[in-house]
């Protein structure tokens, strides 16, 4: 008997044996799937080891900054209503007034409008890193793993305690008050926990720390305490705080503005008022909080503060001085538009004061806003001697700067203060002594801050960092903690002269809401790109470069225009949002479709009801 080998039998198409046939077939069948076999598991390698995957068109950047930065807004909007939202309901059931019980769950009433599109936003924004910055994700999840889980499990308890919360609002009422109040303190703080769990991540990519050995605890935990986390954490919370306020301000404003029946404009002229007073407040500390985060990344690295003061991004800061000055005019108009509207007798009185805050709010912005270096022809140059103008060229720096922030925050307050007191008369005997005290002390704060901010251009920088800019927010934030408390105890005892009228607030007073909320959008989007590009081309500061073609900082331009975007996208969003929260109001003041339509009997003088024709009485009233 002939004898082949295993090839011969499988290239001999006409082996007689069936076995030997099928082994011939299977034999080419193998030879055949073995490309395919090796072309899948080198693509395998290679999808193991992408660095980036990119969408034609858009660019994986442009997609991951509009998602992010929407995530970013909706959480900020949805992190911040709690918080007042709680202590509005605090305050009604303390001093039982049913509108701040009423006020806080209309505030919650958004609060579920935007929690699931934020969720969403925040899905999308995970599966797009994974997808396009696959290396990037695998390093921090190799990092951070352990905060994931904590991560996830307080998304979990908050959801659970805000369907709790929400629902449970009108079954909770009377003894279970309590309960529901304590509901509102754990939303907050499991809201707080998942705002500061992601800060980790985010800091760690511009201030990566060195991460120690041991379990996948102790390193995730090593990497969180990063220099920049808890500066962040602090701002981003007062942040959110003066996002939501100003959006619910605004949410009011146009509600207001579509009023119909005066008791709707009177409910939502005192919401936009409350809205404004959280926005305001929450902004007074917003830039020593800031000014904290900047001295802890020129601590951290000096070459990234200089890249963010005083390199490409320097410019940036103008932008921010111009914005945060129309919020600071915003907010003040507001307040004067109350006195003069609300305060019926009161305009004459505050006519000079509000004049004298007028000027110097613009002076300070106008000080604020002036560039160190000036963008000039070179004809332009040749005559300032430099790109340093000659006159305004010393307020441009960073001396200047803090006194006029300073000097804005003041003016401000006591807009606020005045609006506190207007249309009030102080009672107690010792309440001349205590106003003179409170001149005294604000003139001698305003003085110390310009004091202050003239000597700083004749120290060296380090003292001016450390001490004078220190010494100017310690100034201001001792006139805040000292005439808010001294204020309240004579308001407890004063006269009213003239009873707060709602309801009487000009167009314009809703238009300056919702101003004031679009330029707190545009800010936080501002700043956003500032600190992502502070770290230029890197992915992790230090540890990790960007390979991709993306390795490059926006232009400024460029990064203006993706700016008025993501504000765009937000108010659109924002609008949604708001509409969604409406329907419910709107199905409840319709009348059911299945209810009869009454008649007035043949006759009769009565006026006419829905569905029937007017009499010739009416008619001729």
């Amino acid at each position: 008997m002939k004898h082949y080998s295993p090839l011969q039998m499988i290239r001999n198409s006409t082996f007689p044996i069936s076995g030997v046939s099928l082994l011939k077939w299977g034999g080419m069948l193998v030879l055949l799937l073995f490309p395919i076999l090796a072309w899948a598991q080198d693509a395998a390698t290679q999808a193991m080891s992408v660095e980036y995957r990119d969408i034609p068109g858009i660019g994986s950047r442009n997609i991951i900054w509009i998602v992010a930065q929407q995530h970013l807004l909706l959480a900020g909007f949805v992190l911040g209503v709690p918080i007042f939202a709680w202590i509005c309901e605090i305050v009604g059931w303390k001093t039982n007034e049913p509108r701040y019980d009423k006020l806080a769950k209309e505030f919650t009433k958004l609060l579920t409008s935007a929690y699931a599109t934020t969720a969403l936003f925040g899905g999308i924004l995970l599966f797009l890193l994974i997808g396009l910055y696959p290396k990037l994700m695998a390093y921090l999840t190799d990092i951070f793993f352990p905060s994931f889980i904590a991560y996830c499990i307080l998304f979990i308890l908050e959801t659970a305690t805000l369907y709790m919360y929400w629902y449970g609002w009108d079954a909770m009422q009377g003894r279970k008050k309590a309960l529901h109040i304590f509901l509102g303190l754990l939303l907050n703080l499991f809201a707080l926990g998942i705002m500061i769990v992601p800060n980790a991540w985010a800091t760690f990519q511009a201030s990566p720390v060195v991460i120690a050995d041991g379990t996948a605890i102790e390193r995730a935990w090593s990497a969180m305490q990063n220099p920049t986390w808890w500066p962040v954490n602090i701002h981003r919370l007062i942040a959110n705080v003066v996002l939501g306020g100003f959006i619910c301000g605004a949410y009011a404003g146009v509600r207001y503005l579509l009023a119909v029946t005066k008791e709707e404009k009177e409910h939502y002229d005192w919401m936009g008022y409350v809205g404004n007073f959280i926005g305001v407040f929450g902004m007074l500390p917003l830039p020593f909080a800031g000014y904290w985060l900047m001295r802890e990344i020129y601590q951290y690295n000096q070459q990234m503060g200089i890249t963010l003061m005083g390199g490409f991004l320097a410019w940036l800061f103008i932008l921010q001085a111009m914005l945060i000055g129309v919020l600071f005019l915003g907010a003040n108009y507001y307040f004067w538009l109350g006195i003069a509207h609300r305060i019926p007798g009161s305009e004459g009185q505050y006519k000079k004061p509000i004049m004298a805050m007028l000027i110097v709010l613009l002076a300070c912005l106008a000080v604020w806003m002036t560039p160190h270096s000036l963008v000039a022809s070179l004809a332009e140059a040749q005559k300032m001697g430099g790109t340093h103008h000659p006159l305004l060229g010393v307020f441009g720096v960073m001396s200047a700067k803090m006194t006029v922030s300073n000097l804005m925050v003041l003016v401000t307050f006591m807009s606020f203060i005045m609006y506190w007191r207007a249309g009030k008369v102080e009672t107690a005997g010792w309440a001349k002594a205590a106003k003179g005290l409170m001149g005294v002390l604000l003139v001698i704060a305003s003085v110390a801050v310009i004091g202050l901010g003239i000597w700083g251009y004749f120290v060296p920088a380090i003292i001016r960092i450390n001490y004078f800019s220190v010494a100017q927010v310690l100034i201001v934030l001792f006139i805040m903690i000292t005439f808010t408390p001294l204020t309240a105890l004579l308001m407890k005892s004063a006269k009213t002269t003239t009873e707060m009228v709602w309801g009487q607030m000009p167009v314009r007073a809703g238009y300056s809401l919702v101003l004031n909320a679009v330029m707190v959008i545009l800010l936080m989007s501002l700043m956003g790109y500032a600190r992502s590009s502070s770290r230029v081309h890197w992915h992790i500061y230090g540890v990790m470069r960007d390979t991709s073609e993306y390795a490059y900082s926006p232009a400024l331009g460029y990064a203006a225009a993706f700016m008025s975007l993501n504000t765009f996208v937000f108010c659109l969003l924002a609008a949604f949002i708001f509409w969604v929260a409406t329907l419910g109001d709107k199905a409840k003041s319709q009348p059911p479709k299945d209810e009869p339509v009454k008649v007035p009997p043949m006759g009769s003088s009565t006026p006419a009801m829905a569905g029937g024709a007017p009499t010739s009485e009416e008619t001729r009233k």
